[in-house]
Formats: structure tokens, sequence, C-alpha cells
């Protein structure tokens, strides 16, 4: 399945992609939570009430008529991986690491799948992409090996991991310049398991301006999507609804020769196998943000 989060008719609800068309749970299975950690958090009878809705032609919405919101809005954490790409440690002039290195996005940094990515006015020169695959946890756990991973992982989706260098490099840690407001599209919806298939066998490409950045399979990974979890889960609970992004390939532009950092006019494209693509563009920083 599909589960989106969407917008439409001034209510935001979750949903299943079928083809073209939005089911609309919130109509087809009210007694369903109508926020993506909740859904996942009431489990498999929340599931089996989905997929009964979904083949008793519940109502349906155009896809076209709906905004694809983020598919979790509010995740309890967004944790991401650096340097999980053979080629993109070698771009990076960094030693290939021994252990995941993850550190944290703040939840508020969470964008749709095709909404803006804004350029800071306080750091407008070095703004890079890192399109990634990521997977949600489906239920509460810890110390899981592994080997049984594919237990507690909802689904998967595609994230941009949007980096402002400068402020990367200056803090001891990468959680500012990874954790600006929008640097956190996800989407455009979250696959099941069951559809996705191997996750360490999918392709993913990025393209700035349709041209090609990055194009990279995800069996490059240094640390599986399943070793993710066992380190992660060994440290802390897990909790439905936590975000997971697992890396960049190389290509980012950072890397390139002169660098290619994204800019406003611009527009970020990441597609990913088995799930589909996210499409941002980038914007500058609008000037009404809310000050004190």
């Amino acid at each position: 399945m599909k589960l989106a989060t969407f917008t439409h008719g001034g209510a935001t609800r979750i949903g299943v992609v079928v083809g073209e068309e939005v089911v609309d749970l919130a109509a087809a299975a009210p007694s369903l939570p109508a926020e993506m950690p909740a859904f996942l958090a009431a489990g498999a009878p929340a599931l089996d009430a989905t997929r009964k809705a979904v083949a008793g032609r519940g109502p349906r919405i155009k896809l076209a008529a709906v905004h694809l919101e983020a598919p979790v809005r509010c995740p309890p954490k967004f944790l991401a991986l650096g340097l999980n790409y053979a080629a993109h440690v070698a771009e990076s002039g960094r030693p290939r690491p021994d252990f995941p290195l993850f550190f944290n996005k703040q939840v508020s940094c969470v964008t749709g799948p095709f909404d803006p990515i804004w350029i800071p006015h306080i750091a407008p020169d070095m703004v890079d992409y890192e399109g990634e695959l990521a997977f949600v946890i489906g239920r509460r756990c810890r110390y899981v090996p592994a080997a049984r991973a594919t237990e507690v992982i909802a689904g998967y989706m595609i994230c941009n991991d949007v980096s402002v260098r400068d402020w990367q490099r200056r803090a001891a840690t990468m959680t500012l310049g990874k954790s600006f407001d929008t640097h956190g599209p996800i989407g455009p919806w979250l696959v099941t398991p069951d559809e996705v298939g191997d996750p360490q066998n999918l392709n993913l490409r990025t393209l700035v301006n349709g041209a090609q950045r990055q194009n990279v399979n995800t069996r490059e990974m240094v640390f599986s999507c399943f070793q993710q979890v066992e380190t992660l889960s060994a440290a802390f609970t897990l909790m439905p609804g936590d975000i997971v992004s697992t890396g960049t390939p190389s290509g980012v532009g950072m890397a390139m020769k002169p660098p290619g950092f994204i800019k406003a006019g611009d527009v970020v494209r990441i597609e990913i196998e088995k799930i589909g693509y996210i499409e941002n563009p980038v914007i500058a920083e609008p000037a009404n943000i809310a000050r004190i």
C-alpha cells in the first residue's frame, strides 16, 4: 500500500493511493486515527481496516485534486545517517566509518514532497541537496536484531536531507546545518514493505533542473537499513512514526567542481524505484516569516 497524508477541502487526513485516486480513510474508515504516527501505532487492526476500505471501493478522490503532505508531519524523531555510501565517503575526503554516523534533524524541518525548499537569508550560498531512501518505524521497539528489523519497519519513502554546508561545518554536530525550516522534504507517500521488497536493491536518482546529479543502487550502502535499526534500537527506544534517512550517495553539490549548490529558481527531483519521486522548487526564504 501507498499510505499518504493529504489535504483536501481544508482538512488533512490519511489515505491510500491507488492509481490516480486516493481512498479517503476519514470517510471509508472513520474510526482510524488521522495522523500517521497514531495510525501506525494502532498496528495490524488499523492496516486490516485499511485494506478492507480499499477492497470495498471506499470513497475516493482524484489524486490531482489533493495536496500531498509529508507522510509523517510530526515524527517523534527524525534521524539521519552520514557517510553511508563508499563513493560519497571518498568525495567527502573522510575515512570510511566503522560505526554508523547518526545525527538528528529537528522535526520542524519536515515539509511536503512538492513544497518549496527555502534558501535561508542568513546562509544563502552553500545549500546542498542529498537524495536518500528513508524508512519509518511502525511499532515501539528496543534491541531489535538486524534479522528481525523487517518486523518494525512500517514502510519506505524518499527524503531530501537538505544541508546548509557552512553551518554544518562550523558546529560540533551536524544538527544545525541539517535542520533549517523546509530542509526535510519527505514523501510522496509511505510504501509498505510488501510493495518495496528488498530495500537494499533500489535505484535512486537526484536531478537538479533536469540534470542528473546522483545515480546509485541502495545495495552500495555501507550499513543496511536493517543494521541501522539494530544500532539505533540498541541505544534508545524507537517509536511509531520515527523517521530514519539512510544516507546519500556521491554526487552532492559540495563535491562538484565548481560546487553545484542549489539556489532560488532551481528544482530538485529525487526518484527511487518502487516508491516514486519528490520534486521541490527552491525559493528564497519568505520575508514575512514570523520573528520576534
